[in-house]
């Protein structure tokens, strides 16, 4: 082989590990491109997810705000509620306590009309020996009496004989022979009073021995 064969042989030889060479760099820089993309990708996806995430944070401490808001707000107009309901339920006591009082004043009164017509009848027992007119002043200062006792609806329980026991409105003081039939009333020992059908003292009777 001449001297210029062998040249360009060797030539040859070194040229090809070189073109593989060549091509083998080609193919990591296109993966290292291709990484690169995807790193990108990626962080950019993160960074929109990041993003979205404190935008929904924000929203929800903006609600969490009004949210309290609201809640301080309800707390307030509820305690000023309780307190206008305890005020108004003092103020209803109070008017009852005042409306009694004034009820009682008023029987009060009245019943001093009716002291002062006994007064009047005793002063002329004083001064007169006539007993028809002492019974006549009484009993017209019982009338009174009655007609204040109505006034205020107060009714007398006064049975009739031969009616028949009422636990609530009649007390059995005893049982005695008669000729009413038995269990029933015979005679009333104390008249009772009822005042708007609550009865506020039970008439004492005596009942027929069955």
């Amino acid at each position: 082989m001449s001297d210029h064969a062998e040249h360009a042989a060797d030539a040859a030889d070194t040229d090809a590990p070189e073109g593989d060479d060549a091509g083998g760099d080609d193919g990591t820089s296109a993966l290292s491109e291709r990484v690169r993309a995807l790193d990108a990708d990626n962080a950019d996806a993160l960074a929109d997810d990041v993003a979205a995430l404190e935008a929904r944070v924000e929203t929800l401490t903006d609600e969490l705000a009004d949210a309290e808001d609201e809640v301080a707000d309800l707390t307030e107009r509820v305690q000023t509620k309780q307190a206008d309901f305890k005020n108004y339920k003092e103020r209803a006591k109070r008017k009852q306590e005042e409306i009694r009082e004034r009820a009682t004043e008023d029987l009060v009164e009245r019943l001093l009309d009716v002291r002062d017509n006994l007064d009047r009848a005793l002063d002329q027992e004083a001064s007169e020996s006539d007993e028809d007119g002492i019974r006549e002043g009484v009993e017209l200062t019982r009338d009174e009496f009655d007609r204040v006792l109505e006034t205020e609806g107060v009714t007398e329980i006064r049975p009739d004989p031969g009616d028949s026991v009422d636990a609530a409105r009649h007390e059995v003081m005893m049982r005695v022979d008669s000729d009413q039939p038995a269990g029933t009333i015979v005679d009333v020992y104390r008249p009772g009073y009822e005042m708007s059908g609550r009865v506020v003292r039970a008439a004492q009777v005596t009942v027929s021995e069955e």
